[in-house]
Order: C-alpha cells, then sequence, then structure tokens
C-alpha cells in the first residue's frame, strides 16, 4: 500500500493523503456476504445518547467476515482484495472447491491466485489458520480466538501481529500489539501472518469534514463549557478545571484513570499488563 499526498490547492488539502487503494481490485462487494447494519449513533432504546460523537457518516454495507475459519482441510483460492468501510484492514474473498466463498482479512503479502486452508495439520503459510499449539516459536499470528471456537476476536487491526513467545501445558504465551504478554489455551486459532494495509496510521485526516464522513461529530472540551453542561465549565476567561482531578461530564474520574475490573476472570492468564 502507498500514500498519495494532495497539493495546497485548498486549506483542507493542505497536508490531506489518502490511500491509493493500489492492491483494491474490485470495487463491488459480493451481494450474499453482505448485510444492512443499524447505526445507533450513540443511542439507546429510550432514545438518549449513551456514546458521545457519534452520529452521520456515509452510507455503507457490512461485509459478514469469516472470524471463525472452521472450513477446515478446504482448499480456498484468494479470487479478490476489497475495501470494506468498518475497518482499516483490507479484506480477501476467498473461493472454496466446494464452491463456497467467504470474506476473510487479508494479511500482508497474500496475492491473488494463492490458495489458503485452514486445519490442524496444515502448512506454516501466510493465510492459513492453526490451532496455537501447531505454530512454531516466534511466528506472527493475527485474528486470535480467546476461546476455542468462538472466533478471533484479538489482533485484527490493519497492521497488527502477534509474536508466539512459549508454550507450557495447555497454554501458549502471545507477545500482542500493545506490548502486553498473555496466555491463551493452545487449542484456539489463529492466522498465520501480519494484517495488511500496514500504512493505514500514517494517513492524516486533513480535515474535520472527513471525520464526519466516518460517522464522528465534533468534540468539545468540558473547560470551555458552562458550569451546568460539564463539571469543568464556568470561570472568567481561560481558567483551569478547578478540581483535584479530571472528569467526566458525570463526575467520574478520567484522563489515566484505569478503569478494568480488579478481579476480572482473565487477570491470571495476562503475565504482563500493556504499557
Amino acid at each position: 500500500m502507498a500514500i498519495r499526498i494532495y497539493k495546497a490547492y485548498t486549506p483542507g488539502t493542505r497536508s490531506r493523503t489518502v490511500s491509493t487503494f493500489d492492491e483494491i481490485t474490485r470495487s463491488t462487494p459480493e451481494k450474499k456476504l453482505t448485510q444492512n447494519k443499524h447505526s445507533a449513533q450513540g443511542r439507546n432504546n429510550r432514545g438518549v445518547i449513551t456514546s458521545r460523537h457519534r452520529g452521520s457518516g456515509h452510507k455503507k454495507k457490512y461485509r459478514i467476515i469469516d472470524f471463525k475459519r472452521n472450513k477446515r482441510d478446504i482448499l480456498g483460492r484468494v479470487a479478490t482484495i476489497e475495501y470494506d468501510p468498518y475497518r482499516n484492514a483490507r479484506i480477501a474473498l476467498i473461493n472454496y472447491k466446494d464452491g463456497e466463498k467467504r470474506y476473510i482479512l487479508h494479511p500482508r503479502s497474500l496475492q491473488i491466485g494463492n490458495e489458503i486452508v485452514s486445519g490442524e495439520n496444515v502448512p506454516i503459510e501466510v493465510g492459513n489458520a492453526l490451532p496455537l499449539e501447531q505454530i512454531p516459536l516466534g511466528t506472527a499470528v493475527h485474528n486470535i480466538e480467546i476461546r476455542p471456537n468462538k472466533g478471533g476476536q484479538i489482533v485484527r487491526a490493519a497492521g497488527t501481529y502477534a509474536q508466539i513467545v512459549a508454550k507450557e501445558g495447555n497454554l501458549v504465551t502471545l507477545k500482542l500489539p500493545s506490548s502486553e504478554v498473555r496466555t491463551i489455551q493452545k487449542k484456539c486459532y489463529a492466522t498465520i501472518g501480519q494484517v495488511g494495509n500496514i500504512d493505514c496510521n500514517n494517513i492524516t485526516i486533513g480535515k474535520a469534514g472527513r471525520n464526519r464522513w466516518l460517522g464522528k461529530r465534533p468534540k468539545v472540551r468540558g473547560v470551555v463549557m458552562n458550569p451546568i453542561d460539564h463539571p469543568h465549565g464556568g470561570g472568567e476567561g481561560r481558567s483551569p478545571i478547578g478540581k483535584p482531578r479530571p472528569v467526566t461530564p458525570w463526575g467520574k474520574p478520567t484522563l489515566g484513570y484505569k478503569t478494568r475490573k480488579k478481579k476480572k476472570y482473565s487477570n491470571s492468564y495476562i503475565l504482563r499488563r500493556r504499557k
């Protein structure tokens, strides 16, 4: 993937960059693998905004992705590489030998025409899915299950990968992209390789309107609000927060305050916390 730079013919294009989409080979998705996805726009079942700064955005269809990779020992060929509006990674359309088609996350360096397969005794090649116990130490993997047969839940963003560090008993130790080191059951499946579209983090939005296309509404700092709207609000001119620590609009501590449950079930699986 490469990045295209605009000439500064408007203020919005002065620092704007976009992907060249060189790897995309098809502009329309497979119709049977798409569905409508209702956008709640940050509101709950009573219509009350519970997650701020969400709403609007371009119309889009959800692509059904095969995170489980549960089509065992059946060869599939990469037919197309496509854009997915719901994620920063690309997706690949796989045509299997039995005639079924599925989307998967597109791993880096996987080309059109390559064959992939999932199973317990398949080759260690990019795009293949295996149980963690069958993958050699030091291998880069993505789309990793946390519980067997539940489907990949972690390491799915563009450019990410986890590294297998150790194996002991029923557990495999992984170093995640966040630098967290944790253990996962050895029967959980993972896909070999790094997720593609690695340059997505280098893209500059360039203007506020482009974030609106993505469904992100404007954010306003609490210190510029009135006291009735935010605990940080009020005061004459530019004033400090005026509290012992920053808080949310509802008075809870924020900006660095740890919210993870102290007795969460997965604490025992985490060997080193993320920084």
